[in-house]
Parts: structure tokens; C-alpha cells; sequence
């Protein structure tokens, strides 16, 4: 680890000074790169499935299945993050002082951010793009279950780098999946610019605990959905079988419906006919009363179920979903269904997380949704990033100062 360490320090000197169309010129040879070697990444994949299948949830295979399609799709957000604006070197603010002192405020490379993630692949591609693309070097600390697909995958960007002359320390996977070598990134100071922890509940609350490098927080999804009593109800059913339905495993997933007590009789029923085969729900006293279910437990309401299960609440209005939201959100995505515009304007200034929608799937949080590339994460703190993680989240600023021979 300190080798690496030490290697990705050195190279971000290098990588910050790449110009714009040396980067671009390096995502474009990583995104090649990742096309000619999908055999070997696909067949690390099928390695890592073998060995997940029975110790982990069905669901949560899909996370980390590869396919053709996936890394085409993998090497597409390569591509697209290169046609994206460079965020390094903008003038984000500047003024002249009354004795002529000019003093501007510049967008620069974060220098080196690490990543810590769980099964998902596509994140190692993702963060390596985005991370260049800032200037920056990135180390990522990928989960034991897609460690063959992830070492695979930046074998690859690394050989597209190499086929440029840059160094190939921009990219780093570290080989040690164990507990030791995550706390080994969070106390790395005079190492690590930014960490930025992926995955559930327990990673990112470890981090948070014990990281002495400064860390952005990209918080679980408990988000929810309320379906407002005016709401048009066959929109409202589509928008939940999104939210729900689409792909579980994603932190952009509902897991708490919330529905105003006035229409739960005439919808709750039309809810189970459209996907109670396929979700289980987790019903509070009223809601029970209405369709069958589980009744809900005491932790059903903050819990990320990242799978088929549904927690479903019927409250009295608009002021009692946001008190409920208030009360048991991780601050990442909540949608009204409504046609109320009091009701609108009351959910989107109560409601205190990352993403507020009106009228559609929480699906869409998401950086390539939000037209900023693929992401490097969901932020759901409010210190320096909010929501998904693009290219101008990865970047710090400094102060240029010009003068003529000014003396204070």
C-alpha cells in the first residue's frame, strides 16, 4: 500500500498538468482499451460470479454481472466523459481591487482521490474516467466479490495509457481487499486529497467514523415516494414500478411508498395488482387493513431493502409525508405524485435531500441522467458536494493573485 501510495503522489503531478486534449486523447485509448480486452474482463467476471452465487442475495448479482453490452456501455460513459467540458482551469470568479490588485478564483485538480466500493465493476471504469478527466490520480479499493472483474478492468485502462506514454499510475487497484487496506486509505493523509466511499450503509458509516482524510459521504438510499391524494393514479403506478421495480440493488430505488390515507382504499389495491407478484410489502396498521402483506416492523422504515420488498405507509397529508421523510430519509431522493400545486410547493421546500421530484421516478438520480457523465457517486451531505458527483464536484479551487509591486 505504501508503494502505491507513494507511486500515485508522484504521478499527480504528471496528471495535473496533462492539457484537455491529452486527457480526452487518454480516454478515448482507455475506452479501446477496454473493448479489446473484454474477453479476459468478461471471463474475470464469470470468476467472480461463481464464487458470489450463494453468498450473496440474487438481486445483488445483478450488480456485479458483466456482460458485452455492460462493458460496451462501460467504454460508451469513457467516451462521453471525454466530450464533457474540462472543469480544471475555469475562472470561477474574479475581481479588481481599488489599487489594481487583480484576484481570480481557479478551478484545479483535486490531486488524488481514492475510492472504496463493493460489487459493482462498472464503478472502477466510471471513476477512473471521471477522475482523469479532473486531473486527477484516483486508487480504488474495489470489494472482494468483483475484485477479478475490477483488476481485469484497470489492467485494461492502464495498457490504454501506457499506449500514450502517460504514466499508468493515474489509475490504481488495490490488491488487498481486506479491512486493513480500507483503513489504510482513510488514514493515508498527506496521501489522499478526497476519499469517497461507495457501497452500504456500514462502508460509508465506516468511513465517516474513521477517516482522518477528508471524505464525501455518498449516503444509502432510503427514498421514498408519496403519492398525494390529487395525484393522477395510472402515472403514480408507473412512476412506483419504476422507482421499484427497475433495478432494486441501485440506490436510486424507492423502499418506502408513502400514500395519502384519503385514496388508500381505491389505490393500494390497483398498486398490488400491478406488482404485488413480484414485491413483497411491508404494511403499516392502515395499509394492512387494505392488501395483504407483512405487517411492518419497527425497522422496516429505514432500512435500504435493495430488493423486491416495499415498506408502505398511508399518512394524512402532504405535512405528514415530509414529517415522515424528515424522520427516517438518508437524504438521497424523494418524489410527490400529485396535481396540487400547494402540495408541490410544500413537499419541494420541506423535503431536505439531495433530489426532490415532482411527478417522476426517483430513477433519475443518476450523474449520466443529470448530463454530467457517469458519476463518482451520490452525495447526500451538503459540504462540498450534493447529489451526483460529476466532473466540477471533483475539483478544488485556488486563489490567483496579481499585482504590480503591491505592498499591504
Amino acid at each position: 500500500m505504501n508503494a502505491m501510495l507513494t507511486a500515485a503522489k508522484q504521478a499527480k503531478f504528471e496528471v495535473n498538468r496533462l492539457t484537455t486534449d491529452q486527457k480526452n486523447a487518454a480516454l478515448m485509448a482507455m475506452a479501446d482499451a477496454l473493448m479489446e480486452h473484454q474477453q479476459a474482463i468478461l471471463e474475470a467476471n464469470a470468476q467472480d460470479l461463481a464464487a458470489a452465487k450463494g453468498n450473496v442475495p440474487d438481486v445483488m448479482l445483478d450488480r456485479l454481472l458483466l456482460t458485452p453490452e455492460r462493458i460496451a456501455g462501460m467504454a460508451s460513459g469513457i467516451r462521453d466523459v471525454a466530450k464533457l467540458p474540462d472543469p480544471v482551469g475555469n475562472v470561477l470568479d474574479s475581481f479588481v481591487r481599488s489599487d489594481g490588485l487583480n484576484i481570480s478564483k481557479v478551478s484545479v485538480p483535486m490531486g488524488v482521490i481514492a475510492i472504496i466500493y463493493e460489487s459493482r465493476p462498472n464503478v472502477t471504469s466510471d471513476a477512473a474516467a471521471l477522475a482523469l478527466k479532473a486531473g486527477s490520480v484516483c486508487i480504488l479499493r474495489g470489494g472482494k466479490e468483483a475484485f477479478r472483474s475490477a483488476n481485469a478492468i484497470v489492467t485494461a485502462l492502464r495498457s490504454g495509457l501506457a499506449s500514450l506514454g502517460i504514466t499508468e499510475n493515474a489509475v490504481n487497484l488495490v490488491q488487498d481487499t481486506s479491512r486493513a487496506s480500507a483503513t489504510a486509505l482513510m488514514t493515508a493523509n498527506g496521501y489522499v486529497d478526497m476519499l469517497i466511499p461507495r457501497g452500504g450503509a456500514g462502508l460509508i458509516n465506516a468511513c465517516v467514523k474513521n477517516a482522518t482524510v477528508p471524505v464525501i459521504a455518498t449516503g444509502t438510499g432510503i427514498c421514498h415516494v408519496y403519492i398525494e391524494k390529487t395525484a393522477d393514479q395510472e402515472k403514480a403506478l408507473a412512476i412506483i414500478e419504476n422507482a421499484k421495480c427497475s433495478r432494486p440493488s441501485v440506490c436510486n430505488a424507492c423502499e418506502v411508498l408513502l400514500v395519502d390515507k384519503a385514496i388508500a382504499a381505491e389505490f393500494l389495491p390497483k398498486l398490488a395488482a400491478r406488482i404485488g407478484s413480484r414485491v413483497s410489502f411491508r404494511l403499516d396498521e392502515t395499509a394492512a387493513a387494505i392488501i395483504p402483506g407483512t405487517p411492518a416492523g419497527e425497522k422496516d422504515f429505514d432500512t435500504e431493502f435493495l430488493d423486491y420488498i416495499l415498506a408502505v405507509k398511508c399518512v394524512a397529508d402532504v405535512n405528514e409525508a415530509v414529517s415522515h421523510i424528515a424522520a427516517h430519509s438518508t437524504g438521497h431522493s424523494e418524489a410527490i405524485v400529485t396535481t396540487d400545486d400547494a402540495a408541490i410547493a410544500a413537499f419541494t421546500a420541506g423535503v431536505d435531500s439531495a433530489a426532490v421530484y415532482v411527478n417522476a421516478s426517483t430513477r433519475f438520480t443518476d450523474g449520466g441522467e443529470f448530463g454530467l457523465g457517469c458519476e463518482m457517486g451520490i452525495s447526500t451531505q451538503k459540504l462540498h458536494a450534493r447529489g451526483p458527483m460529476g466532473l466540477k464536484e471533483l475539483t478544488s479551487y485556488k486563489y490567483i493573485i496579481t499585482g504590480t509591486g503591491h505592498i499591504r
